[in-house]
């Protein structure tokens, strides 16, 4: 899965739902595929703000996708095709995964060019 740099977020408040996942030495049956599915279906997705994603050559995964409300992350989290995915992902593709989901109350970055 990958990003295209920055995720572009509004004033916050908003909500972050942060992915880091360890993959499977046997991890390429259908991983790519389901994951540039899951990133597109993500950003069709009501409430969805933006994604940043990067894996290592080790396996290890953070992907941080940003949503303007818990609603909206519920949403993402009942889709159907996210569920599959997710069960896949447990079945096959991640050794270890962690999920957090955080309210951001303060935002900010540099240099800008």
């Amino acid at each position: 899965m990958s990003g295209s740099g920055f995720a572009a977020t509004p004033r916050p408040p908003y909500w972050v739902v942060v992915f880091t996942s360890q993959r499977t030495p046997d991890d390429d049956a259908g991983y790519a595929a389901a994951a540039a599915r899951m990133v597109e279906l993500t950003r069709q997705s009501p409430g969805f703000l933006g994604i940043e994603s990067v894996r290592g050559a080790d396996g290890l995964g953070i992907t941080v996708c940003y949503w303007d409300s818990e609603e909206a992350i519920a949403g993402w989290r009942a889709h159907v095709e996210h569920a599959e995915a997710r069960a896949q992902g447990k079945a096959r593709w991640y050794a270890h995964y962690e999920l957090r989901v955080a309210k951001v109350e303060r935002a900010y970055g540099g240099p800008h060019a």
